[in-house]
């Protein structure tokens, strides 16, 4: 899209035992480089949501100026919709308790649509994936737009998530954990 990169976030990670091998070092030349990161996690549906984020918790040390801890959900597994709502509010309502401010959701437009549609989750900053469209249709309040998964960025080798931010600069930096 053209904007100077402001942002990163840096998957951390997956379920109760896998780590992000480059996390610690993608986080910290983050910070040093001059960005504003931010770290996510990858639910895994059948898996406890109370041990996921208390991986989470335990891995991710986030520091003033760092975006909120992200949960990303993008699988229903064999749980229902209901389940599923469950064990996301718990890990979201675990980290938040942790972290003292409120999670980011990340989820795809359907998924978030279909699956995780309960208005509980409306409190939540949202970051959509939509990718491939030159608008993000979705009428839900949102924060982030992931709009492609093949994008490129000088320094690094391979496909990039790349994302936006729905606000100014100052909102983005008013986003972030205070001392």
């Amino acid at each position: 899209m053209g904007d100077p990169i402001r942002f990163i976030f840096i998957k951390a990670t997956e379920g109760i035992s896998i780590m992000d091998e480059n996390f610690n070092e993608n986080f910290y030349q983050a910070k040093q480089n001059g960005f504003i990161r931010g770290a996510y996690h990858f639910f895994i549906p059948e898996i406890d949501a109370e041990r996921q984020a208390r991986f989470f918790m335990h891995q991710v040390h986030l520091e003033p100026g760092d975006l909120p801890p992200v949960l990303d959900v993008e699988k229903r597994g064999n749980l229902s919709n209901s389940d599923l709502e469950h064990a996301v509010k718990k890990w979201m309502d675990l980290v938040e308790s942790r972290y003292h401010v409120k999670p980011i959701l990340y989820t795809g437009y359907k998924f978030r649509t279909s699956v995780l549609n309960n208005a509980q989750f409306d409190e939540y900053p949202f970051w959509i994936a939509h990718y491939y469209v030159k608008t993000l249709s979705y009428k839900g309040k949102w924060m982030f737009w992931q709009y492609t998964d093949a994008g490129h960025i000088d320094g690094i080798n391979g496909d990039v998530d790349c994302s936006t931010f729905n606000g100014t600069p100052d909102e983005l930096i008013s986003l972030t954990l205070k001392e």
